[in-house]
């Protein structure tokens, strides 16, 4: 029996042995890390797939689909009898969409953009980046263009990638500047803006409510956004359209306003630079509020033009709604003080005084407007007569105190309620404390006279002395003003100022005798019973101020008309403003009697 014998190395005699157990430990060892490896890729995906399954397939589903907004279509504006005062038309706006081509590219497109559309590269850069260059959402970058741009942007889209033309309601007044004042207008958002309404879901170029009731009722009118649901690979790029949400509109907003009466007192009203307002005075319901001079609001659904915009600049500024500017009241304050007078007892209805010339305090003379008194009258020849020194001496004697007590009872020096609170200015009630407060001087006798008589330091708007007027002629009760006709709770909001009757109905014959033989007689028709009062007020070095309010019929009061004429001088009052007055309670009768039935014409497309 043979058999072969293996050699051993004599340099190495346990070779073999230690070979074949390393060997055998880097297998085992291999295997084991293996084994682990797997464990622990398994135990990852068992995690990520069972565990965690549903929220990284959302994590997906999110990188793979986005949303691209659209805008909604802005409420519409009517009056009270259904005729539009503001709604849309359909006009093209450029957009950028900024997922679809890189950053680096943008900079080429951006600069043949702005030569196209006339709009600064720098401003259509500032408004990408505001938005991000991996958004999903349009960018608005122009207002209205014209068709013939349309298409010339069309010819060019090749080399506009992520240029958009869409489709877009625009803001449309089909009167034009008939109401601006308490329509105002709407504009792009600024990016001071942006930032405090971002999180109310409004976008760099949305546009929105600038003044007027467009800013009052924003939220009513500004509707919900929708937009489309589409699916987009690694790059951003659209694959296919998965579903859209239509924009939901704004809501229809209902006004209390008479659009034939405010183009009645337009007209009435003509190049006079002032105010008026009408309003029912049991209710407070704005029927007519019209300031001159105005602007169309129409300029600013788009981009308005440099020339446009100089042409505004030469009127005396047209943005200022003067129905809500305060200024000395003139002798129309004479009613708080009348009412002052026989609510606080220191005077009776049936009191005489002697008026003159002049009174002399203190070395100042206070003239009465015709330089020589009216003899010895009572309260309604002195409302009649509009005498300064009769309620002069009333107003020494009630004291500042009471004047003001009273001022405020009727709503001045506070905000009237009405809805455009951002354009309005509350006015002044001065008195002892105000005057040390504001000016650093005490109280004077001459002050409490200049109170009386609606000079001095006291300050009303429009709105205010309509809400003292419509007190009278109400029966005594302070009435909200409002410009939304459903808004129930301003329509019946009242409060009494707990004038006595007796007390009232001087009120009422007085400020009656204003047209039986006093400041208006010569407005007296015959028609319509009306009770008024007219008022100057000094304003140097520039002409006297106008002012008159009435309401109509005398007897069953359905309207109050406040009628300012800025600077107007030539006869103050009862010259200027009580003619103007006494046309729109005319105007407001005779349209009453027409078919309440709207006319709306048809809406033009921009070109």
């Amino acid at each position: 029996m043979t058999f072969t014998q293996r050699q051993i190395s004599p340099f190495n005699p346990t070779e073999n042995t230690r070979t074949m157990g390393k060997g055998m430990r880097a297998a085992i060892l291999f295997l084991l890390s293996l084994l682990i490896l797997i464990g622990l890729l398994g135990g990852r995906l068992f995690y990520l797939q069972i565990i965690e399954g549903d929220r990284n397939q959302q994590l997906a589903e999110n990188n793979r689909i986005r949303l691209i907004a659209k805008p909604p279509e802005r409420g519409r504006l009517f009056d009270r009898k259904g005729n539009i005062l503001a709604s849309s038309r359909l006009a093209h706006v450029v957009y950028l969409w900024p997922i679809a081509q890189p950053k680096e590219k943008w900079g080429a497109t951006i600069e043949r953009l702005a030569k196209y559309i006339s709009v600064p590269a720098a401003t259509i850069t500032a408004k990408l980046e505001q938005e991000g260059y991996n958004s999903p959402n349009l960018v608005r970058v122009s207002s209205a263009i014209s068709p013939k741009l349309v298409t010339l942007l069309s010819e060019h889209s090749m080399e506009l990638a992520g240029v958009q033309v869409e489709p877009e309601a625009v803001r449309y007044y089909p009167n034009g500047d008939v109401a601006a004042h308490v329509l105002g207008y709407t504009g792009e958002i600024t990016a001071e803006e942006l930032p405090k309404l971002k999180e109310k879901g409004y976008r760099p170029g949305d546009v929105l409510g600038k003044a007027g009731v467009e800013y009052a009722f924003e939220n009513m009118l500004r509707g919900e956004w929708g937009g489309q649901q589409v699916e987009v690979d690694a790059f951003g790029k659209v694959l296919r359209v998965l579903g859209q949400k239509p924009p939901k509109a704004g809501n229809t907003v209902k006004m209390t306003l008479d659009l034939d009466l405010e183009k009645a007192v337009e007209k009435i009203l003509g190049p006079q630079q002032g105010g008026v307002i009408a309003m029912n005075p049991n209710n407070g319901e704005v029927l007519a509020m019209v300031s001159h001079p105005a602007f169309d609001p129409n300029l600013f659904s788009g981009k308005i033009s440099e020339a446009a915009w100089n042409r505004l600049q030469e009127k005396d500024h047209p943005f200022v709604n003067r129905v809500l500017q305060v200024y000395p009241p003139a002798s129309t304050f004479k009613v708080v003080t009348m009412a002052a007078a026989l609510e606080s007892k220191k005077f009776g209805i049936n009191d005489l005084l002697p008026t003159y010339p002049y009174l002399d305090i203190g070395g100042f003379q206070f003239w009465d407007h015709n330089k020589a008194g009216f003899g010895t009258i009572g309260f309604a020849e002195a409302m009649a007569y509009s005498s300064n020194t009769f309620f002069g001496q009333v107003g020494m004697r009630v004291g500042e105190k009471t004047l003001a007590e009273w001022s405020r009872k009727f709503g001045y020096g506070e905000y009237s309620g009405l809805e455009i609170k951002g354009e309005e200015t509350k006015g002044t009630v001065p008195d002892e404390e105000w005057k040390k407060r504001v000016i650093g001087e005490p109280w004077y006798v001459g002050n409490t006279l200049n109170m009386s008589i609606g000079q001095g330091d006291v300050q009303a708007n429009l709105v205010q002395v309509s809400m003292m007027t419509a007190a009278v002629a109400n029966g005594g009760f302070k009435i909200r003003p409002h410009l939304l006709l459903e808004d129930n709770e301003a329509r019946e909001w009242k409060k009494s100022l707990g004038i006595a009757p007796e007390n009232l109905l001087a009120l009422q014959n007085s400020l009656k005798a204003v047209f039986e033989y006093g400041t208006a007689a010569s407005l007296n028709s015959g028609g319509t019973s009306m009770a008024g009062k007219s008022g100057t007020a000094q304003d140097p070095p520039r002409l006297n101020h106008a002012w008159f309010t009435v309401y109509a019929p005398a007897e069953s009061p359905e309207i109050v008309v406040t009628v300012f004429a800025e600077n107007a001088g030539g006869g103050g009052g009862s010259a200027i403003a009580a003619p103007i007055a006494v046309q729109t309670v005319e105007a407001y009768m005779k349209i009453k009697k027409q078919p309440n039935s709207p006319n709306n014409p048809p809406v033009p497309l921009i070109q």
